[in-house]
């Protein structure tokens, strides 16, 4: 075959195949990343364009994005200090965003006091992250127990636009890991929220809502643990009220005071599952 009839061949499977389509002037570039297809269920527009601030945290959290997207230097010292756990200890995980990181554990007279619970929560954290850094964070520690608590941030698109479906497959990434390895999972509704300050506009709540009952029903199927914060915090827009959160996503000291007896008989109906 000449190099003309190369090229006409060529031509023909680009238009054929849609990477290519004909215009006026000739071969013009047509091809849609997968994302922009109605098929796909990708976000509306509004949400794919949408911003974040242009400010100090997010030019760091940017910037964390692009030397370690999951961010595994965070933990990695504390995971290696923190090493086996001790014979008969019940080690648990709290694996989680900003919600979960500014949990703290070891306050007195706290549900969790004294408690052999490990925080690893990093604020800002959508579940792709979480997934990547699973195995260095959960895994790799042992525990008897895994408490999840991610996808607020995904809604918020942190780390870009992403559909329910893929927020949902991560969870489900995560829980399998950990079931793969013997250690018990509790998957954690995501907390009610109104709008999202750094990113309004969202309409948030009804997103939550599905990706919540969703959760309940994968873990039903599987066999797992499903605390249910939502239901106990929401207020009557279906959002966070101004006595459990100042800014309508983080509780405050009130807010956790709901959740950790909620956790706590999670992370007990986990460990007698894992028993038996």
């Amino acid at each position: 075959m000449n190099r003309t009839a190369m090229r006409v061949g060529l031509a023909i499977l680009a238009v054929s195949s849609g990477i290519f389509s004909l215009g006026p002037s000739g071969l013009i570039l047509s091809a849609q990343e997968p994302g922009n297809l109605p098929e796909t269920k990708a976000p509306a527009p509004t949400q794919a364009a949408a911003k974040h601030p242009d400010n100090d945290y997010w030019r760091k959290h940017d910037q964390q994005l692009l030397t370690d997207f999951p961010w595994l230097e965070r933990f990695k010292e504390a995971d290696l200090k923190l090493g086996p756990p001790a014979a008969g200890e019940k080690r648990v995980v709290f694996m989680g965003d900003s919600i979960t990181e500014g949990w703290h554990f070891d306050a007195p007279g706290g549900v969790f006091a004294a408690k052999p619970y490990v925080n690893r929560g990093i604020s800002g954290q959508t579940t792709p992250q979480m997934v990547l850094r699973f195995h260095q964070d959960v895994i790799a520690l042992q525990p008897k127990v895994v408490v999840i608590l991610a996808g607020t941030n995904d809604i918020a698109g942190n780390t870009g636009p992403m559909t329910l479906e893929e927020t949902e497959a991560n969870l489900a990434a995560m829980a399998e890991m950990a079931t793969a390895n013997h250690i018990g999972v509790v998957l954690c509704s995501i907390l009610p929220a109104f709008d999202y300050p750094w990113q309004p506009g969202l309409m948030p709540a009804p997103k939550i809502d599905a990706i919540n009952a969703w959760m309940r029903d994968y873990a039903a199927a599987h066999g797992d643990v499903y605390v249910d914060y939502h239901s106990a915090m929401k207020d009557e827009r279906d959002g966070l009220p101004a006595n459990l959160s100042h800014d309508g996503v983080h509780p405050t000291q009130a807010g956790y005071d709901i959740m950790a007896p909620l956790a706590a008989a999670g992370i007990a109906k986990a460990l007698k599952s894992s028993a038996q």
